[in-house]
């Protein structure tokens, strides 16, 4: 009589760890990057609302401002930015623009908000 053995050989089991391994190294490669790029987003948005804070501030004080550059710090949600305020002429003498450059702590650049005003 001739018995036949089911089962899988170890060549067979270590291929599928193998696979499994790669898997899930892929994966959570995957969910890192997902992590960073949330952690990226949540710095440029608060960046953005201290630029955008400071621009709101300048047409709400209804100041023509001087060409010239100028810098500030914020702190929003706990982390501190800083931002450098450029203003420029414009062909017509009656606008000026204004270039918020804003920057983490770390000096590391992450966006640049640009702005007309009118001269009120």
């Amino acid at each position: 009589m001739s018995r036949e053995v089911c089962g899988f050989t170890l060549i067979e089991v270590m291929v599928a760890l193998v696979i499994v391994a790669v898997a899930l190294g892929a994966g959570i490669k995957a969910a890192g990057a997902l992590m960073n790029n949330a952690q990226r987003l949540t710095e440029i948005s608060e960046a953005q609302w201290c630029a955008d804070n400071q621009l709101t501030g300048l047409k709400l004080a209804k100041v023509f401002p001087d060409v010239g550059e100028s810098s500030f710090s914020c702190e929003q949600l706990g982390h501190t930015y800083v931002g450098t305020m450029t203003v420029a002429p414009t062909p017509n003498p009656n606008f000026r623009r204004i270039d918020t450059r804003m920057s983490n702590d770390a000096g590391e650049p992450l966006l640049t908000l640009s702005a007309i005003l009118p001269n009120q």
